[in-house]
């Protein structure tokens, strides 16, 4: 029997749904109407205008955006998922945020252009090409655990191309830790880029280190000395066994880094944030058959090969974002068979389970709700 309670919060559930209060009652139209007033404006989503772009080297910018009051800020070394319109389609991409945390009022994306595919790269290359000042994007919450502990000690900060943008980010948050008396260590950047002109926040960098005498920077130049080994690249810093360590840069790059610091036991110290998929051996894999239940297409992957570009290759537009297991925006439903977790080696045969593509491969044939 129904309470009386129950009986009014019916009704008053009717009244809100009742089309004469639209748009009052539909958050999405209503978030429309407020974006034709100002295009920051929203009820539920951070949206950030460009405020100022500035070239970092000639193929990297950094765009500073001004969110609204949705924006809850972030810790150094966490990333946004931004998401963009690019002739009529929406994409979304993951970027690691590159400046001062302390400053809530504005945030900073670094890009670097990407050559190739214009499928995976047409966020980064639009940004730099297609992004004017005053645009508005719309933003996801800050993530991730590329951050620092809450305890201080020696840190060695390690990067190669445009891994160098969180650790901006990282360094501002060491600074204003050094300056308020609570990080009395000292700090080690090592990054590798092709030379001096490629080298993203160089300038910068090196009035840092003027000014702060507990920073010590350590470029390796590949055009002039070649690609380095990890063991050459510590020789700068023999003392890397006690130092928190933190470490972004190409798959390759950290896939080197990452097994020295395993056979050295050192894993637990070594914090990682990847820009993609470090490379990755799948044994006994064999291609398989993918049969996709909502768009009733058939299609082949690889031994290995990961679902999101098999998929994209039979002509699927799946959604994605981070490419690399992040974001989760690439989720969906796989019904049956057995896949592998392409960063974990986890193998699952759950049916029904939610699965990230871009991470994914298929160790089995396999049903998708795609």
């Amino acid at each position: 029997m129904s309470t009386p309670f129950a009986a009014i919060r019916q009704h008053a559930l009717r009244t809100l749904q009742s089309p004469w209060l639209h748009p009052l009652n539909d958050t999405d139209a209503l978030n429309e109407l407020l974006g034709s007033l100002n295009p920051r404006w929203s009820l539920t989503e951070v949206r950030a205008e460009l405020s100022g772009r500035r070239a970092e080297t000639p193929d990297t910018v950094s765009l500073e955006f001004r969110p609204n009051r949705l924006w809850n800020g972030f810790a150094a070394g966490q990333h946004v998922t931004i998401t963009v319109d690019i002739d009529g389609v929406r994409h979304q991409r993951v970027y690691s945020l590159s400046s001062d945390p302390a400053q809530a009022e504005r945030l900073t994306l670094t890009v670097k252009r990407q050559p190739g595919d214009r499928q995976r790269t047409s966020v980064s290359n639009w940004l730099h090409d297609g992004l004017r000042l005053g645009d508005v994007v719309t933003l996801s919450a800050a993530a991730g655990d590329f951050v620092l502990p809450g305890a201080a000690r020696p840190a060695l900060l390690l990067s190669a191309g445009s891994g160098i943008t969180p650790m901006r980010a990282l360094l501002h948050a060491l600074r204003q830790r050094a300056a308020a008396g609570t990080f009395t260590d000292d700090v080690v950047l090592i990054h590798v880029c092709r030379d001096r002109a490629d080298q993203i926040f160089a300038d910068e960098l090196a009035a840092l280190v003027r000014e702060w005498p507990a920073l010590r920077l350590v470029a390796w130049h590949t055009a002039s000395r070649g690609r380095p080994t990890v063991a050459k690249l510590l020789e700068a810093v023999p003392d890397y066994a006690a130092r928190d360590t933190w470490l972004c840069g190409p798959a390759t790059f950290m896939a080197d880094v990452e097994a020295h610091w395993q056979a050295a036991g050192l894993a637990a110290r070594l914090r990682l944030e990847r820009f993609g998929l470090a490379p990755r051996v799948v044994e006994g894999a064999a291609s398989a058959e993918i049969r996709c239940e909502r768009s009733e297409r058939l299609f082949t992957a690889g031994a290995g090969e990961a679902l999101l570009p098999a998929a994209e290759r039979a002509g699927l537009k799946p959604a994605y974002g981070c490419r690399i297991g992040i974001c989760r925006t690439c989720l969906c439903r796989k019904r049956s068979g057995t896949v592998e977790n392409l960063v974990t080696g986890e193998q699952s045969s759950e049916p029904d389970e939610w699965i990230r593509l871009c991470v994914s491969t298929p160790r089995s044939d396999l049903q998708l709700d795609l």
